[in-house]
């Protein structure tokens, strides 16, 4: 299989538009259609379903498609990892959750730094199933998780945990609530793939509650975005403490107990089992589990 007909198949595909891959790829499009043409008769297959409105994927395009997606994903990475090699340069690629990396990991970037000048730093932040894609993918060699994440390709150690609060900024709203008036209050969300949302519901299901029991009235990818809606108002959320600390010692958030529930967010550091871990990469490991780390 030719990988340059498979980025050209990729590239169509992303841009939905056999015309605009063209440019992207700088080529012209008959040039380009023929490439996606030689790997089509290569895998003896139909994948694409040209019309006006662009390209639609084939049953056999879907499958093609993910495999191009980790393949070129792939090649990246090693050129990539080959060019760090040749210009003897410490990289260190990290992934992080965003309870941990919006908020309390760029502090201990920082003083990890001080001690480790020569070391360039890359993070990449997104939700708990992001990093872990990311680290199977080869994108990223160390990744911090919200909850344990069970995967027979990565070796994982604890960090720290910390209490996950339903808070609130809306005045009229009492200190203690049952678990049964949790399901009326309207909650903000993260979204599927998220460690905070996993552990909420995780603690949830022996109380016979799940999603759809919620008021859930929306859900946002970033606990940033949620801080900020209910600061002003718009809806109640359960947020990691080390997120908000300033918030609850300026009163701007309030910590809304729960009778019979309290919830606890657990923080993992995780790598692949066949990556060889440079020393300062090992160095950063041990940095993070230590009380040295400095979470903001």
């Amino acid at each position: 299989m030719n990988i340059q007909y498979l980025r050209a198949f990729y590239a169509t595909v992303k841009a939905n538009s056999i015309s605009k891959a063209a440019k992207i790829l700088h080529l012209t499009q008959p040039g380009l259609s023929m490439q996606i043409q030689s790997l089509e008769k290569d895998l003896g297959v139909s994948l694409l379903n040209r019309s006006n409105k662009g390209v639609e994927l084939t049953e056999a395009g879907k499958v093609v498609f993910d495999y191009a997606t980790t393949i070129l994903s792939l090649q990246e990475n090693i050129e990539r990892d080959l060019e760090n090699l040749k210009s003897d340069k410490k990289y260190l690629l990290i992934g992080s959750c965003k309870a941990v990396g919006e908020y309390a990991l760029p502090c201990s970037i920082y003083m990890y730094k001080q001690n480790n000048e020569d070391v360039d730093i890359n993070l990449e932040i997104s939700n708990t199933k992001g990093v872990v894609q990311d680290l199977i993918s080869r994108t990223i060699n160390i990744g911090l998780l919200h909850g344990y994440e069970s995967n027979k390709n990565l070796a994982i150690q604890k960090v720290t945990s910390d209490r996950l609060l339903l808070v609130t900024s809306l005045p009229l709203m009492k200190d203690k609530i049952s678990i049964k008036e949790l399901t009326r209050l309207p909650l903000i969300f993260r979204e599927n793939g998220s460690g905070t949302r996993q552990t909420i519901l995780k603690a949830l299901k022996p109380h016979g509650i799940g999603a759809q029991d919620l008021n859930i009235i929306y859900e946002l990818n970033s606990m940033e975005a949620i801080k900020t809606s209910v600061i002003a108002g718009k809806g109640i959320s359960f947020i990691p403490e080390l997120t908000i600390k300033r918030e609850l010692r300026d009163n701007v958030l309030k910590h809304v107990e729960i009778e019979g529930l309290e919830l606890f967010s657990e923080f993992y550091i995780g790598y692949r089992k066949d990556h060889q871990l440079s020393p300062f990469e090992s160095d950063f490991i041990k940095f993070i589990k230590s009380s040295k780390r400095g979470f903001c």
